[in-house]
């Protein structure tokens, strides 16, 4: 699939996450067949202000490219300013705007789905961020504000995108007014796809690759993006990519891959972001890769309450060795572990 002059290995793409799609966890789905990957939204403002912590945000690897940095805001030339900041980096393969997030203390600021109340800003960001790029521009947005009419729905602000230059759209089948409760609307998303002729990524409600496969044939569109499913869960993108060509679907991940993935992972986002806090971000991931599994709400409460590193490390193995090796079968740990 291509996105202006962007190539992806495949239409199996990871939809950006507040708090959840920073670069360890990027490069375990790009490991698991991502087609494109999406950092957490970035805010322009602080990139003018150098801000330490949203340039960490926005740095990509070499190994997870192709690879999108999303950025929001409401000023049409800080927004322009951060995307070619961002592209003078070298990285980045596409520049997303965000135009979709619903949480109070962005839309406050008229930021994320708020621009969907104003379309003309919206085009305004749209075309600065274009003329300012040196690689494609595309936009995420959500269904509409709510049920009610107010705003811009997905279908104009599109076609917007369309007209100043974006070379992509995402759309979120759920209003801003729904969060992320009550089931996404696909019909938005056909709709869209049936306005332009840039390629449109559908997003909402893919939880398994038959739903990516139900998604792409009722829609049309050209990609999904997968979000929360994604959580606890990389395996997604290989199996729905393995089930999107040839129709078979591969077993889910044994309860002894997902603790071994949580040890990776936990030991990827240390190296990465410093024991302090790699330590307590990974709380939520660890919860995720072991939610379902035995004894998982007293393994959840135990690591929740650990500062360091070795600690989790050394809770989490014991709860592998002594809850599933001799049940389920699988790769064998190293003799460090087995040690422990």
């Amino acid at each position: 699939m291509k996105i202006g002059n962007v190539e992806t290995a495949n239409n199996v793409f990871l939809a950006p996450m507040a708090g959840v799609t920073d670069m360890p966890f990027r490069l375990i789905c790009k490991e698991m067949g991502c087609g494109l990957t999406y950092t957490e939204m970035a805010s322009s403002k602080a990139f003018h202000y150098s801000h330490e912590r949203t340039h960490m945000i926005a740095r990509l690897s070499v190994k997870e490219r192709p690879a999108a940095v999303q950025i929001f805001g409401n000023h049409p030339d800080v927004m322009a300013e951060t995307a070619s900041k961002i592209c003078s980096e070298g990285y980045a393969d596409l520049i997303d705007i965000n135009m979709g997030c619903p949480a109070p203390k962005i839309i406050k600021n008229g930021e994320g789905a708020a621009l969907m109340l104003n379309p003309a800003l919206a085009a305004s960001i749209m075309k600065a961020v274009v003329e300012s790029s040196t690689v494609p521009v595309t936009v995420k947005m959500r269904k509409s504000w709510d049920d009610s009419g107010q705003g811009a729905d997905a279908v104009y602000m599109a076609k917007l995108a369309e007209e100043n230059g974006a070379a992509a759209v995402a759309v979120h089948g759920r209003t801003r007014e729904q969060y992320y409760s009550g089931k996404a609307d696909w019909e938005v998303i056909r709709r869209v796809k049936d306005s332009i002729e840039i390629p449109v990524v559908g997003n909402g409600d893919i939880s398994s690759p038959e739903d990516a496969k139900g998604m792409l044939e009722y829609t049309g569109c050209d990609a999904v993006m997968i979000g929360r499913a994604a959580q606890g869960n990389p395996w997604i993108f290989s199996r729905t990519i393995h089930y999107l060509d040839t129709g078979q679907l591969p077993p889910e991940p044994s309860a002894i891959e997902r603790i071994e993935m949580a040890l990776r992972h936990l030991s990827d986002m240390v190296e990465y972001k410093g024991e302090g806090v790699g330590v307590r971000e990974m709380r939520k991931h660890i919860g995720w890769y072991l939610k379902g599994l035995r004894n998982a709400a007293e393994m959840r409460e135990r690591i929740n309450k650990l500062e360091g590193y070795q600690e989790v490390r050394e809770t989490l193995i014991n709860y592998l060795q002594n809850q599933f090796t001799e049940t389920v079968p699988t790769k064998r740990l190293s003799e460090e572990e087995r040690t422990l």
